[in-house]
């Protein structure tokens, strides 16, 4: 099945279809991980892209229960040099091409990834769409030079409903902009009780849920695009409820205070890019997914700190509240894939948590 991935410039990129026959337009996109492909395919962030993958061989350890990172993935496509049709590990139910037709996820092989990669590092990320191979390809890329961008990806992934992870320990409202379940997971191995809510939830709804800590998630898209997330974030900070943000939740923070956000060239997506804390000088090397990134100038009149930056292009990663019990970072210290240096930011927010409410009970004493 001969396939093509038309992008919004004109380029071509000729290949071998697999996965579903769907056609799909997306932002095109790419990750540097060597491994964690299950990962990044149900990661939520990636709602509406088509993910380019460069290392050269993927699927070669099929597909397993326990790395996906939502139900319902909602990438548009994924690009690859060589697919694996014989995967190897014990774990394994299957094939990544299996995966991606079930899933209902075109797939396209056989290209010089490479090239294309290069082709993004140099102009930053256009439009495409994955096409049949006798497609018009003039009349494609009429259509993505004219079709809008998408402002709808949080509302897209986001759940509706409220849900409940019960447990023991300390109550973690978690607010859902797109949260990978790795997130999850680390709350839950703290014995954190975990309320998780839709992205428009109110500051008064939230509390009424009586949390001892409030994580917002990480997420798809442009920051601005989730304006109702700002007046909450404000009024929690004032209830001096501790706050943890992750990737778009990092950078709402940062809206939320006064700062601004702008869209990188071509993103930070891979499992390899090395922060250095600003305080003690130590390089953690960090899993990261994102488009945006908050503008170090705009944090000077605001009540935030720069605390971490990107030892590749000197962008923020990290902020601290300046007087609050509130702190972000916009890398994944849950990793799922990636390495597990910043995981030591969970204990960091558990502490926080633990500080609060001793603060809490003190002031209950002295009234």
């Amino acid at each position: 099945m001969r396939r093509n991935l038309v992008l919004e410039d004109g380029t071509v990129f000729a290949g071998t279809g697999f996965g579903s026959e769907k056609e799909r337009d997306g932002e095109v996109v790419f990750n540097t991980g060597m491994t964690g492909y299950q990962e990044i395919l149900s990661d939520p962030s990636y709602c509406g892209q088509i993910v380019t993958l460069t290392y050269p061989l993927i699927g070669n350890y099929g597909v397993n229960r326990q790395d996906f990172e939502s139900i319902s993935p909602a990438v548009h496509g994924l690009i690859v040099h060589e697919a694996c049709s014989l995967p190897s590990h014990y774990q394994s139910l299957g094939t990544l091409d299996e995966l991606l037709k079930e899933k209902n996820i075109p797939g396209l092989k056989g290209i010089d990834t490479r090239k294309l990669t290069r082709l993004i590092r140099k102009h930053g990320t256009l439009k495409g769409k994955l096409v049949a191979g006798d497609a018009d390809i003039t009349a494609v890329v009429e259509e993505l030079k004219s079709s809008p961008s998408r402002t709808d990806q949080v509302k897209t992934v986001s759940t509706q409903t409220p849900y409940h992870l019960p447990n023991t320990g300390k109550r973690v409202v978690v607010v859902d902009y797109g949260a990978k379940s790795g997130i999850l997971r680390e709350l839950s191995r703290r014995n954190c009780d975990v309320i998780v809510v839709p992205h428009n939830t109110t500051a008064s709804e939230i509390l009424l849920l009586n949390p001892d800590g409030i994580l917002l998630s990480n997420g798809p898209g442009d920051p601005k695009d989730v304006p109702e997330a700002l007046p909450m974030i404000k009024t929690i900070l004032e209830e001096t409820i501790p706050l943890f943000g992750i990737c778009l939740g990092h950078q709402l923070f940062a809206l939320a205070h006064g700062a601004n956000t702008e869209k990188l060239k071509f993103g930070h997506r891979g499992s390899n890019h090395p922060v250095k804390d600003l305080a003690t000088g130590k390089i953690t090397m960090t899993a990261q997914n994102h488009g945006y990134t908050v503008r170090t100038e705009s944090l000077a009149d605001t009540e935030l700190e720069l605390t971490h930056v990107a030892v590749n292009d000197g962008t923020a990663e990290g902020l601290g509240h300046k007087t609050k019990p509130a702190f972000s970072v916009q890398y994944h210290p849950e990793a799922s894939p990636g390495p597990m240096d910043a995981n030591p930011l969970f204990e960091k927010f558990m502490n926080m948590m633990e500080t609060a409410k001793e603060k809490g009970n003190k002031l209950c004493l002295n009234a």
